[in-house]
């Protein structure tokens, strides 16, 4: 098997980082610990990449950002932030939308020859694609992903809010509670799946509320629609959940604007909330979770630049705090934000 720059880093007694550093003769590594990289990569026989060979050499002045999508104000947030640090530190941004392409791991791949670091969001790539390019020495921090190792990563706290929303839903007389997302399409949701789960597990246990899961494909505004008149045809047979939690504030929107048209009050009737905290949301008097999305963004940036630069050596794990905003849309006499 051929050597990576990570067997270079362990034979040596070092960081990948340091190797990086090493192979472009960065000022910042000692010459006493850049000649034991050297020997080490010697000794291993070790070749850099096409990708390792451009990120010795800085080839590039621009950071690499992968998302699964760019639809909606949440991405275009988290685009802004990211964007605003890096204008700060001079680098451009490559920006790369997989979009559920199966091709997405070999685009990711030809980015990665193209700039000097990678953000990598959601599931957009296997961890095993994502540890491959840190094995080849290229700068990555993971964004809204679960961590893997050592590999820095920046994350909003989902669950402490999650709980928060389902207690609340419970203290308005919530009892029949609909979560609407698909938590396989992101960790993101299936945080926020988890700790509403949680929030409900006694009164479940106890019979006395449930949790039921409306899996959708996409988190848009038509999508949030369809599940209203999905539930809205089905009710003589079914009833409507007492409170529609969503994953995002663009399902909320569409849903409840469309119980409203079909003369369901909101909240007297159905409860609904979202999550983000988007503009719209605001003004429609939504529910919802504030999360710091150009913060994310632009906390993955300074990461990154940590890295590439070779500021810093030692992982990250950021976790950015979230707040539950209660509205109208969950109590008649709301405690605005």
């Amino acid at each position: 098997m051929r050597p990576t720059i990570r067997d270079v880093a362990q034979h040596a007694g070092v960081s990948i980082a340091t190797v990086s550093r090493a192979l472009r003769d960065s000022g910042s590594v000692r010459k006493d610990t850049r000649a034991r990289v050297l020997e080490a990569a010697e000794q291993l026989n070790f070749t850099p990449s096409r990708l390792g060979r451009q990120l010795a050499e800085r080839r590039h002045a621009a950071n690499g950002i992968v998302f699964p999508d760019l639809s909606g104000p949440y991405y275009a947030e988290v685009v802004l932030g990211y964007e605003a640090v890096a204008a700060e530190r001079e680098r451009s941004v490559l920006i790369l939308s997989t979009h559920g392409r199966a091709n997405a791991e070999a685009m990711v791949e030809d980015l990665a020859t193209r700039c000097d670091g990678m953000v990598v969001m959601g599931r957009t790539i296997s961890d095993d694609a994502v540890e491959r390019l840190v094995s080849r020495g290229m700068p990555v921090v993971l964004l809204a992903r679960p961590p893997i190792g050592d590999i820095d990563s920046v994350n909003a706290d989902n669950r402490t809010s999650a709980v928060a929303l389902g207690r609340h839903m419970l203290a308005q007389g919530a009892r029949r509670v609909a979560f609407v997302g698909d938590p396989a399409a992101s960790p993101d949701v299936q945080e926020r799946w988890s700790g509403l789960q949680d929030a409900l597990a006694e009164a479940s246990a106890k019979g006395e509320a449930t949790v039921d899961l409306v899996s959708v494909q996409g988190f848009g505004e038509e999508t949030g629609a369809a599940v209203a008149r999905r539930a809205l045809e089905s009710r003589n047979r079914r009833p409507l959940p007492d409170a529609f939690v969503c994953a995002n504030d663009e399902l909320a929107l569409g849903l409840m604007d469309t119980l409203l048209a079909a003369d369901v009050a909101v909240p007297d009737r159905v409860l609904v909330s979202g999550w983000d905290d988007v503009m719209a949301a605001r003004y429609a008097g939504l529910t919802t979770v504030r999360q710091p999305m150009r913060a994310l963004g632009g906390t993955a940036a300074r990461l990154l630049d940590e890295l590439v630069t070779g500021a810093r050596t030692e992982p990250r794990h950021e976790l950015l705090p979230t707040e539950l905003v209660t509205r109208a849309s969950t109590s008649p006499h709301p405690a605005q934000k």
